[in-house]
């Protein structure tokens, strides 16, 4: 079960780094998936997350505060809301179908704009 655990690790911070450059790939939530399965695989490994220079910080905030850089509740609202934007005029949704999406969009901003922001930001 160990490998498994690795495995979905090392594929969660592969997709992360990507996230890097492309706009669309989620970089922390993989990151986060990245140590919960590292916690059941390698604490050597997620200990390395924490420790990483870019990303660690940011995984610390969250993990001991729950807390988001402003800059990215910025990006994950302005990205959600370009998103549904996309979405409706490219879509063959029915009204209740975009309502629903929209609905999600927003309950997701609230979560994300309710998380405290870390005092560097």
């Amino acid at each position: 079960m160990r490998l498994v655990w690795l495995g979905l690790g090392w594929t969660a911070v592969g997709g992360a780094f990507a996230g890097v450059w492309l706009p669309l790939v989620p970089t922390v939530p993989l990151l986060l998936v990245a140590l919960w399965a590292f916690a059941r695989g390698s604490p050597r490994a997620r200990q390395w997350l924490f420790e990483h220079p870019r990303f660690g910080p940011i995984l610390h905030d969250w993990h001991v505060h729950g807390a988001i850089p402003r800059r990215a509740k910025v990006l994950s609202v302005v990205a959600m809301t370009g998103s549904y934007a996309v979405l409706w005029r490219a879509t063959t949704l029915p009204g209740w179908g975009l309502a629903l999406v929209a609905l999600l969009f927003v309950a997701i901003s609230a979560f994300v704009v309710s998380r405290p922001t870390p005092a560097r930001g």
